[in-house]
């Protein structure tokens, strides 16, 4: 259910356009994911990206307003669970396998049928 940066479709069709978009919001993206942490809405921020419009989560980032390939939305796990996109059963497996938000941006990239949860680390300060 949780993907690595092993995918070969990931790798292939998706992580060149992510990495070059990631690189000019990454600072946004930490910055939103610490005011979720912080405000104590959850304990796990997650940025649904997709290049269409779709239902999950608020719009953050689209991609006319920063010139990027993805729009960036805002939401964290309950509405994952809620929306039946994680099982109540497999909730504990999510949190566990959940990267150090301070460190990783927990991203849920959609395209078409693909769907793929990905961390990708933050650049060093």
């Amino acid at each position: 259910m949780i993907s690595d940066f092993n995918d070969p479709e990931l790798s292939g069709k998706y992580l060149g356009t992510i990495t070059k978009d990631f690189v000019k919001i990454s600072d946004i993206l930490k910055e939103a994911s610490y005011q979720v942490r912080s405000r104590k809405f959850s304990d796990f921020p997650i940025f649904p990206i997709s290049k269409e419009i779709q239902p999950i989560g608020q719009l953050l980032l689209g991609k006319e307003d920063k010139n990027l390939d993805w729009n960036y939305y805002i939401t964290y796990v309950d509405e994952f669970v809620q929306r039946k996109l994680i099982a109540d059963e497999l909730l504990e497996d999510f949190q566990k396998a959940y990267k150090n938000p301070d460190e990783f941006c927990c991203l849920f990239v959609m395209d078409g049928v693909f769907t793929s949860f990905v961390y990708i680390p933050y650049p060093e300060d």
